[in-house]
């Protein structure tokens, strides 16, 4: 599943395995950094290339255990009327009833349930994503990136990775023929997450 600039909850669960000592330093309470991270997407056009864009108002935190990565849990909310994809006209149809109806359903809302440690580096996350009061479960193939302090003192982590979701799934339906064949608008959306967080003093 940012998958994007403002967030309240979100991003890293990892599940129970031994996580080794040098991953327990990251042990804590986190919130995304909306100035140094980015929640994108990309679906297919015209049957030839992809449109990209990305949501720039949400917040997300996460509470990390390195010792226990089961015990990590994560929440993102995201504005939707904040969707950007450089063409005005394109953003404004996706914030109608076409598409996100966001003076309806305002927020998309991502919360873990459980996940996996793959291997020292990659984590998978399972959760569910909300749009349009409609909850699917998901699932995030995640990369750690790194963790250091930054020129302020301030302890950051890195998270990358995303998944690719079937936008039908939470209603959002809207497509058009094309005179040569196939449809506007692929179904397939892929979800990008680039994630910096910033440990709580």
């Amino acid at each position: 599943m940012g998958i994007f600039n403002r967030r309240n909850d979100s991003a890293v669960a990892v599940a129970e395995a031994p996580a080794g000592p040098d991953l327990a330093h990251l042990t804590g309470d986190y919130s995304i950094d909306p100035t140094h991270s980015r929640i994108g997407f990309a679906v297919r056009h015209a049957m030839v290339t992809n449109v990209r864009g990305e949501f720039t108002e949400y917040e997300g935190k996460l509470h990390l255990d390195g010792t226990h990565p089961a015990n990590s849990t994560a929440e993102l909310v995201i504005k939707v009327a904040s969707v950007n994809t450089n063409q005005a006209q394109r953003d404004e149809h996706l914030r109608t009833g076409d598409f996100f109806a966001a003076e309806t359903y305002p927020e998309i809302t991502f919360r873990s349930t459980a996940a996996e440690m793959v291997d020292a580096d990659t984590y998978r996350m399972h959760g569910d994503l909300t749009i349009k009061d409609t909850t699917r479960p998901v699932v995030l193939d995640l990369d750690f990136t790194g963790s250091a302090t930054d020129v302020y003192g301030a302890d950051r982590v890195g998270f990358e990775g995303g998944t690719t979701v079937d936008r039908t799934s939470w209603g959002l339906t809207y497509n058009a023929a094309l005179e040569t064949g196939g449809v506007l608008i692929g179904e397939k959306v892929k979800l990008t997450l680039d994630i910096s967080a910033v440990k709580a003093a």
